[in-house]
């Protein structure tokens, strides 16, 4: 897979999503599906959007004891989605049996990537809140490399994070970054952010894109112009 960008599909309803989709006509986008549309429609969603001829990345970040995540991994396998994740803070036994979930018979599977620290939480709030000390960005990058030794596919990091993980993981595990937003935009509640140009330049592999896209005016103008900061 190459450098693309997926939309946040954020949306509370299948009405607002296909309305949304439907904005489309010459490009078949990325898409990222959500907590709040997958526990509002269920896997019926996933289903209709895959058929439509969009890839997927299933965003539940699974985190549970080993064993309950394996089981709810087997089950998301059969929805034919191109990506989902988990939380690497699940530890190494949960992702491998993850992993083990995942895989068909056939010994094919979706891409896993685990999430590190959420692009909303920064140093304050890591020390104050969760009780880790060491800098935001080495706890990234033990969870990166803890990730990549359970043998996931790659992680979700802030774009900040995305050219330490390729220096220490190597250039094939995959970073997607979230937190991207336009130079003239926004930041919202994303604290760690960077525009689609920066984010190609430090070498993520993937951007994940919401609002910037989807409440922009001009939708679609707005997608084309990540494709052409991020992509081209």
């Amino acid at each position: 897979m190459g450098k693309d960008v997926i939309i946040a599909c954020d949306f509370a309803s299948r009405e607002q999503t296909m309305n949304f989709l439907d904005k489309f006509t010459d490009e078949k986008p990325f898409v990222k599906i959500g907590m709040e549309l997958y526990y509002a429609e269920g896997p019926a969603i996933v289903k209709e959007i895959k058929a439509r001829g969009h890839k997927i990345f299933l965003d539940l970040k699974l985190h549970d004891i080993p064993n309950t995540v394996k089981k709810a991994m087997n089950v998301l396998s059969n929805l034919d989605v191109d990506i989902t994740n988990l939380h690497a803070a699940g530890t190494t036994a949960m992702m491998k049996a993850a992993l083990e979930g995942l895989t068909r018979p056939d010994g094919t599977r979706p891409l896993l990537i685990a999430v590190t620290q959420l692009t909303s939480t920064d140093q304050e709030s890591m020390e104050r809140d969760l009780l880790i000390h060491e800098p935001i960005d080495e706890v990234v990058m033990h969870y990166a490399e803890t990730a990549k030794n359970a043998g996931l596919d790659g992680i979700v990091c802030s774009p900040l994070e995305a050219g330490k993980v390729h220096g220490r993981c190597g250039e094939k595990f995959l970073t997607i970054t979230p937190g991207v937003r336009f130079a003239d935009g926004d930041v919202g509640d994303q604290k760690r952010v960077m525009t689609p140009a920066a984010a190609k330049e430090i070498g993520s592999d993937y951007i994940v894109v919401g609002r910037p896209i989807t409440q922009a005016e001009d939708p679609v103008a707005a997608y084309r112009r990540c494709v052409a900061e991020f992509c081209d």
